[in-house]
């Protein structure tokens, strides 16, 4: 094993769609980790979801070799997803690095999401390396995105390295830099035993396993260990590398070192990301600092459905929140849907690639609610003192005369998009509600826009109308910065009579008779014919607002009349008539799942 000095721990980053996986898949070949053999393209996405979507979701670690100056050097890195929505993945591997590769598209240039990245990278502190990608193709203009990158970056443009991913050019270059450049691991090996836990996953034979990095000290097989959150101790039962598959390795672990360890941990409860592991015979005073928890923007309901019992549902859960940290969930109930679990995501793709997850390996079956934000209300309470609450579900809000103010979540917008389409981006945001902010020029042919933005008016079709408008080149980055309190109220949906919490909403009042009209009519087209009508309202307070009726089923009950006196056919009409109405009483309407998501077209 090379000592601490020859090791290097980076993670490469970028925005989406950059080339990052392909560029990992390149490093591994250079390196001899994967031969012509066991070549599979995008290796380190090993999720068919991944591979499906040709996305990153979970960054991936690997421990690979490479020989510079004569000397052996272990190079430990993570390939990390490019969506904001997986920002808290990008986080956890940049805390687990000195050292951070930052892929640019020489088609393509600085984007949203690589600016984002960069500021992350600096707040930790990383040493850089520009790498100036698909250097290959006809379009490219490696020369222009190396100055693009020094003037809106601040990185020298003669420390880009130029590579091409696909043919493999540039990359030994990379590699001899990534050993020149980023400095070696800081870390006491004589230290008690600090290792930070960044990933877990659940396996059905050997229990959680633990993908940690060795901070200070070191341990071995056979150590017995504590983690400190949990304050439970375990035995370790296995150590090794990604190579890039499991490798068990007989070796002590020492400061700097990045791997895995099994040690027959059977309860999920025990394992968090960001504990810290010391030796149970000589534990370290302090944990490390772990991670910032995550905040949750965008929430919604899962209910288990077909043959799926609620039981089935919390251990998909529950094993899923081991391998992804960064989504939270509690128990719920709905009279509509029965018991299942409120749940929060960083942002729209999170929740359907978590919900996808859940169905495909947790065997799940899954009703789900349409997503809403995290509002903060502010009620007056006992003695008239002003309390603000924060909701996550409209259904939570209290009664509206205690209510004096809704807030809701601002997000600060950058747009990067060609100049052509700086008018119809303009026209979308003051759709939205977005106060404009600034505008910067990038290049010739791009811009900057900055814009402060509601998150409810964005997490649904915001970034589809941003690709149509600006025909794919168009890219968005955002952080929420705040809540701000607006003419908001809560619109409740009633289907035969009964509000369905699941469909109310909290709208703007200014849209709010608009929304109302367009989302019954989705409704109309979603929620099947039954044989009694069905009349669905939309209501703000006790003021309907809109309404639209659901036809009944006609049957012809005077078909076996076969002339005879009028008034025969009269009877069995009345009789028809009358049973209708009691139907229309007791009876109950089925809805379907799309209906619960037609909530979220805003018909704009």
């Amino acid at each position: 094993m090379p000592a601490a000095d020859n090791i290097r721990n980076f993670c490469i980053i970028a925005h989406i769609d950059h080339g990052k996986s392909t560029l990992a898949d390149r490093m591994l070949m250079g390196t001899g980790a994967m031969d012509e053999r066991t070549k599979k393209e995008q290796k380190l996405d090993s999720m068919d979801l991944e591979r499906e979507r040709g996305i990153t979701i979970k960054a991936a670690a690997v421990s690979v070799e490479h020989t510079y100056n004569g000397k052996l050097y272990e190079l430990n890195f993570i390939d990390t997803p490019g969506h904001v929505d997986f920002h808290y993945e990008v986080s956890r591997a940049l805390a687990a690095c000195e050292g951070a590769i930052l892929v640019v598209d020489a088609t393509q240039g600085v984007e949203a999401q690589t600016v984002a990245n960069l500021y992350k990278a600096v707040d930790a502190d990383l040493e850089l390396i520009p790498v100036i990608n698909k250097i290959d193709l006809p379009s490219a203009e490696p020369d222009k995105r190396a100055m693009q990158v020094e003037e809106v970056l601040g990185l020298d443009a003669a420390d880009c390295v130029m590579t091409s991913a696909k043919t493999g050019v540039g990359v030994p270059e990379l590699l001899d830099a990534i050993c020149e450049r980023f400095p070696p691991p800081k870390g006491e090996p004589d230290a008690p035993l600090q290792a930070l836990i960044f990933d877990a996953k659940y396996d059905d034979y050997r229990g959680v396993i633990v993908y940690f990095r060795v901070v200070n000290g070191h341990f071995k097989k056979g150590d017995r260990i504590l983690m400190m959150g949990a304050k439970r101790t375990y035995q370790v039962t296995e150590l090794g590398k990604f190579k890039p598959d499991m490798h068990p390795t007989p070796e002590p672990f020492e400061a700097g070192d990045v791997g895995y360890m099994v040690a027959a941990i059977k309860s999920l409860e025990d394992v968090n990301v960001g504990d810290t592991i010391t030796l149970d015979t000589a534990r370290c005073d302090k944990p490390l600092p772990g991670y910032q928890e995550p905040q949750p923007m965008v929430y919604c309901d899962f209910y288990p459905s077909g043959d799926t019992q609620f039981d089935e549902l919390r251990d998909a859960i529950a094993r899923l929140h081991v391998n992804d940290a960064s989504f939270t969930y509690e128990p719920s109930n709905s009279e509509a849907l029965g018991s299942g679990f409120r749940c929060g995501f960083l942002g729209m793709l999170h929740m359907d690639i978590i919900q996808e997850r859940l169905e495909r390996e947790g065997d799940v079956s899954i009703v789900q609610t349409a997503p809403t934000v995290t509002y903060e209300v502010v009620i007056t309470g006992k003695g008239g003192v002003k309390q603000t609450i924060q909701i996550t579900n409209p259904s939570e809000l209290p009664d509206m005369g205690q209510v004096r103010e809704i807030r809701e979540p601002i997000v600060a917008a950058e747009i990067i998009t060609p100049t052509t389409s700086i008018g119809d981006i303009m026209k979308l945001c003051e759709n939205r509600r977005g106060i404009y902010k600034s505008q910067k020029f990038l290049a010739d042919d791009r811009q900057i826009l900055e814009y402060d933005l509601p998150l409810a008016e964005i997490i649904y079709d915001f970034f589809d109308k941003l690709k149509s408008i600006t025909s794919g080149y168009g890219t968005m980055d955002y952080h929420v910065t705040g809540f701000k309190a607006d003419n908001l109220v809560k619109m409740d949906v009633l289907v035969n009579g009964s509000p369905v919490e699941a469909l109310s909403l909290i709208v703007h009042r200014t849209k709010a008779e608009f929304r109302g009209r367009h989302l019954l009519k989705r409704l109309k087209e979603q929620i099947d014919r039954h044989l009694f009508e069905i009349p669905l309202q939309a209501a703000i307070g006790g003021k309907i607002i809109a309404r639209e009726t659901i036809k009944s089923v006609g049957k012809n009950v005077t078909a076996k009349c076969y002339g005879g006196d009028v008034t025969r056919k009269r009877k069995l009409l009345e009789k028809q008539k009358k049973g209708k109405e009691r139907m229309k009483r007791v009876g109950t309407v089925d809805i379907p799942q799309e209906a619960f998501m037609s909530v979220l077209d805003t018909g704009e």
